[in-house]
């Protein structure tokens, strides 16, 4: 995995400034600790920071195209493509001869015989930019589900990309400002395509590509799910699902550097563990997370019945995997510098998922000190039907996404120490409304599909292109902050698009959550995963940890010139620290808090203009 920067002016040439394309390089080192390089040429110059998972010796980058001592085409290039050896011995067949064993250089080579068509032809997790030469054009292009992100801000007269915002705030071309909707998109779990919060930054979307020329920019989909009739029985469905999920397991293995499992015990991470360990010549390694205090013994919530740490002990046990459980405590989550290299690494202002952030970021920390790749179950969810929205009559009957409707949205609040004024002038309920009228008239049409199957549909898209791009967001963040490269086989399009069109009678046959997943599994793992309801990432209960929210957020209040003081409602601010924190602190009783504290960390670390 790595980081990309770029920026392609057609006034003037970018080559001559070495200093800044040196400055948008670097900020992004933690993505990429191995190497690193840029290249420039008339109108262009590509950055790369580089974290060696194939190839090692040969893969470096920018990767160049050279005719006669002139370079035809340049790429940078972010992530895994995971049919790279079929590519490359159909492009060996076509005369095309290559220089090293990198999936980077197979890219280069589809570029050149197919253009932005290589795009369709990619099976992985990328973003990438290619600078031709021959036309001065670049070519931006992100995977169909937005594993990899991808940033970029139009010049007028160019374009400027890269991994992160951070990278194109090293640019003195982008202002970090921040408008109405920006604030609103910001405080809400909407996560709209394309939107990037600050108003000058856009993202490409999952699943487009962008052609920057003279003459302007061109934006195409070049992949977006479809509707289509699903021919197979409950018995060939359940085989297809296992087929693809051998096939993408065995994919996503290769690696030539260590690589491990994220294993919660839960049953998405088991599958992924299982499919894993079959396949491994020797035993594979995982890790999982937990809190060396709760406050007191683990207390079940809503959405939490039972810990973590027994379950993935079993399954580890199971398959042979050598496990270790990451243990956290609470002074670790609210240590200022895990918190600043949170926030260095989202470049917005973390506060959904709360301790989440910063336990990830430990876990992931504590992962790469003996891997480089590791697998994840992120977006099983969100394709089988696993979360409690997807069985909820008024979640599935409101008109609003089913994630923000009672018994769910608590999880994603946070506003409510936010001044009343602000809230008015912002009206986050009209903007969440317009996102979600925008979202469900995208939603593919298959003819004849009855009233039920069609909202099910809906439900699942939104899950698809709206919920999931802030988990992988969250994942590849921290992550990348370590120079962890994480890999998603729930997101392989293949199986996106197989399971998309399955009908959700067959996707809960069995009358519970995630049934075609549990049954394309079953073989392989402990009936007491197999049994076990779904569970989210851990989060803590120590009361300890929500008295130093509480601290800081005094001190936040005592400090005139703390820039989110004018968003806050003081007084309930006040109040809110007079209430005592019980024997257990839940994540959606410290929403206000952490949101408070991570805008202020942000409007100061960042020096955002809010434009409202």
């Amino acid at each position: 995995m790595c980081g990309i920067v770029g920026w392609v002016d057609y006034e003037r040439d970018p080559s001559t400034d070495p200093l800044l394309a040196r400055a948008m390089t670097d900020v992004l080192a933690c993505r990429g600790p191995d190497d690193e390089g840029i290249f420039s040429a008339r109108r262009v110059v590509l950055g790369h920071r580089r974290l060696s998972v194939i190839d090692r010796a040969g893969g470096a980058q920018p990767m160049t195209y050279d005719v006669g001592g002139d370079t035809v085409v340049a790429l940078t290039f972010c992530g895994e493509v995971y049919n790279f050896r079929e590519l490359r011995a159909e492009l060996a067949a076509k005369g095309h001869v290559f220089r090293t064993r990198s999936d980077t250089e197979v890219v280069l080579h589809a570029y050149l015989e197919w253009g932005e068509a290589l795009a369709d032809r990619l099976n992985g997790m990328y973003a990438f930019g290619v600078w031709d030469a021959r036309t001065e054009e670049l070519l931006l292009v992100r995977d169909r589900m937005g594993v990899k992100p991808l940033y970029y801000h139009e010049t007028g007269h160019g374009i400027v990309f890269g991994s992160e915002p951070k990278a194109l705030f090293a640019h003195p071309a982008v202002p970090r400002t921040v408008d109405v909707e920006g604030l609103c998109e910001a405080l809400d779990m909407v996560k709209t395509p394309e939107q990037a919060v600050f108003s000058a930054l856009r993202e490409v979307r999952p699943g487009q590509l962008l052609r920057v020329r003279r003459q302007g920019t061109v934006r195409r989909r070049y992949w977006t799910l479809e509707a289509r009739e699903h021919p197979d029985d409950l018995r060939t469905t359940i085989g297809t699902v296992r087929g693809l999920l051998e096939d993408i397991v065995s994919r996503q293995l290769i690696s030539d550097v260590p690589l491990c499992t994220l294993l919660s015990g839960g049953l998405d991470s088991s599958a992924v563990t299982a499919l894993a360990a079959a396949q491994s010549a020797s035993a594979v390694r995982s890790f999982s997370v937990d809190f060396s205090s709760h406050g007191r013994e683990f207390a079940p919530d809503a959405v939490r019945s039972s810990p973590d740490a027994p379950f993935a002990v079993e399954l580890a046990a199971h398959v042979g995997a050598e496990h270790t459980e990451v243990l956290l405590d609470s002074a670790d989550l609210v240590d200022p510098r895990v918190r600043a290299a949170v926030l260095r690494a989202t470049d917005l202002p973390p506060a959904f998922w709360g301790d989440m952030w910063p336990s990830l970021y430990l876990l992931f920390r504590a992962v790469r000190q003996r891997s480089t790749v590791a697998l994840s179950g992120e977006s099983a969810d969100e394709l089988f039907g696993g979360y409690l929205w997807f069985r909820n009559p008024r979640a599935i009957a409101a008109d609003t996404f089913p994630w923000l409707t009672s018994g769910s949205a608590r999880y994603f609040g946070g506003l409510g120490l936010l001044d009343p004024g602000l809230l008015e002038k912002l009206d986050i309920p009209g903007y969440r409304a317009a996102r979600y009228r925008e979202a469900l008239a995208e939603v593919p049409v298959l003819p004849g599909e009855d009233a039920t199957e069609r909202r099910m549909r809906e439900i699942t898209y939104l899950n698809l292109t709206r919920f999931v791009q802030t988990l992988l967001d969250r994942k590849d963040r921290m992550s990348m902050a370590v120079g962890l490269e994480v890999r998603v086989p729930f997101c392989d399009h293949r199986l996106v698009e197989y399971v998309f069109n399955v009908p959700w009678a067959m996707k809960t046959f069995d009358g519970r959550e995630k049934s075609l997943l549990r049954a394309a599994t079953a073989d392989l793992l402990p009936a007491s995963i197999l049994r076990r309801q779904k569970t989210p990432y851990p989060a803590t209960q120590d009361p300890h940890y929500e008295r130093a929210l509480r601290a800081e957020l005094s001190e936040v209040l005592a400090d005139p010139d703390a820039p989110v003081r004018p968003l806050l409602d003081l007084g309930r601010a006040r109040s809110t620290l007079d209430r005592v924190p019980g024997d257990v602190s839940r994540p959606y009783a410290r929403g206000g808090i952490e949101m408070a504290l991570w805008l202020n960390a942000w409007l100061r670390a960042y020096d955002v203009t809010l434009a409202i």
